[in-house]
């Protein structure tokens, strides 16, 4: 019989740091956000959290925090369920006493299929934007904007015909009636850099900072470049006029030069150059300039998929996909919320 090896002093004292981490950024969450408007938006829509005498079996805030949990450490809806009932810190700041036992898997499961189906992610992630625009943790002195691909393991397998639509080329319509029940057969096939992806796409609107303030999700093969205006309608902050929008040289165009001037953008897309005309100096130094920072929209990208474990589609359907998208861009608005608020308090 193998003797189990007995933790260590360094192991106790390692774990006991992780757990006063958890603890402080999870207080600190609860002190920033105001739960009973978050618990009204849901307790309107979720219907299937009530029980026959017409009391919520689960309370929906509950239900929320556990999304909130399972985002942040990539977990999956037993995952989340075990961790809860294991974790006092996980348990603590879903409000839950150490006797309660966290709702099961399938609970989890229906209640963010019902909140799916009645678009509350979205109104959930317009709330906490508005509640850290109060808190003055969005920066708004400027946008930026770009897309990025998650791919979905339910992918066909083996050598299929398909149609690929190259990176930022016109949309192709993919006919899915050969893929068998094991495909997602929403997700769409694209070409990016010489390598072939299946699923989905995230388009991001976010601060000059790379807080997430606007998500749309589309397939892969959808063109981003051709629908800056339906991501700028996702933006749910109020924005002051004349500020610039940022984006890679493959957003310039008359049509997308336009939709800035209506909605009062001031137009700082990296410049492009064309045929028999290369940038000229003042271009390059423009470029240069805006690259600063443009970057922090793909560091919002890399932060998600190194932090969340995302970048990969967990769920079926683009739906399912929006609403992860969704929760993982509040997420790290909210990951990134105390260090940016106690930054201000210090200047």
């Amino acid at each position: 019989m193998k003797i189990q090896k007995q933790p260590t002093l360094a192991d106790s004292i390692c774990d006991l740091r992780a757990r006063k981490i958890k603890k402080t950024f999870f207080t600190q969450i609860n002190t920033l956000i105001d739960w009973d408007t978050i618990s009204i938006l849901i307790n309107n829509d979720y219907l299937k959290g009530k029980s026959a005498t017409g009391k919520p079996s689960y309370d929906g805030t509950l239900l929320f925090k556990m999304c909130l949990l399972q985002s942040w450490y990539g977990l999956s809806d037993y995952e989340v369920e075990d961790r809860i009932n294991d974790s006092l810190s996980f348990s603590y700041f879903c409000g839950m006493t150490i006797e309660q036992v966290a709702p099961d898997h399938s609970t989890l499961s229906r209640f963010r299929t019902a909140l799916t189906k009645t678009q509350t992610f979205e109104k959930l992630f317009t709330s906490i934007n508005k509640q850290l625009d109060a808190h003055n943790i969005i920066v708004k002195t400027g946008l930026i904007i770009d897309a990025s691909v998650i791919d979905t393991p339910l992918r066909p397998k083996g050598k299929t015909n398909f149609k690929v639509t190259e990176d930022r080329c016109a949309d192709q319509v993919e006919v899915h009636k050969e893929y068998p029940d094991s495909v997602d057969k929403e997700g769409t096939w694209l070409k990016k850099r010489g390598k072939y992806h299946f699923g989905f796409k995230k388009h991001h609107v976010t601060d000059n900072e790379g807080l997430v303030l606007g998500v749309l999700t589309t397939t892969a093969s959808k063109n981003e470049i051709a629908n800056l205006e339906e991501v700028l309608e996702t933006v749910n902050v109020a924005l002051p006029k004349d500020i610039p929008l940022k984006a890679d040289k493959g957003y310039q165009s008359k049509k997308n030069v336009a939709i800035l001037k209506k909605r009062n953008l001031k137009n700082h897309i990296l410049k492009k150059a064309v045929k028999n005309k290369p940038l000229t100096k003042w271009e390059t130094r423009f470029n240069k300039l805006i690259g600063k920072t443009r970057f922090k929209v793909e560091r919002t990208f890399g932060g998600i998929k190194l932090w969340f474990k995302g970048g990969i589609a967990r769920y079926r359907g683009m739906k399912k996909m929006h609403t992860q998208n969704l929760m993982e861009a509040m997420c790290y608005n909210l990951y990134r919320s105390p260090g940016i608020f106690a930054s201000n308090c210090k200047n």
